[in-house]
């Protein structure tokens, strides 16, 4: 599916089973949650924290497509094109950081505690 196809798809779901969009201010407060329960799964399973009960069952998949899907879904509602968004910011990215990443000592095995000034 492309992000288009998901900007259409996640509108005709919302039309047909969600009723109407949330405000924008809600789905921006239901977006924040659904980024803290992907940070909490990603904390258990990579970082240092231990899985509790309430964590069994999670999928790392599915909570980012909570997150994703919230984030369509403000998308649409402030007319956001996300193809085009996307292809904009990599072209930014692309320009700005063209070398950046491929001198950071940290990411190169070069020195990876820089003193600072």
């Amino acid at each position: 599916m492309t992000v288009e196809e998901a900007q259409r798809r996640v509108d005709e779901w919302i039309k047909t089973y969600g009723v109407r969009y949330f405000s924008e201010l809600t789905n921006l407060a239901v977006l924040v949650e659904e980024v803290g329960e992907l940070s909490r799964l990603l904390a258990r399973a990579y970082g240092d924290q231990s899985f509790k009960k309430s964590d069994e069952g999670r999928d790392l998949g599915d909570e980012m497509a909570d997150v994703l899907f919230v984030l369509i879904c403000l998308a649409n509602q402030t007319g956001v094109n996300l193809t085009e968004a996307l292809e904009r910011n990599l072209d930014k990215k692309t320009k700005r950081d063209a070398d950046r990443h491929k001198q950071n000592p940290k990411l190169t095995g070069g020195d990876s505690n820089p003193k600072l000034a």
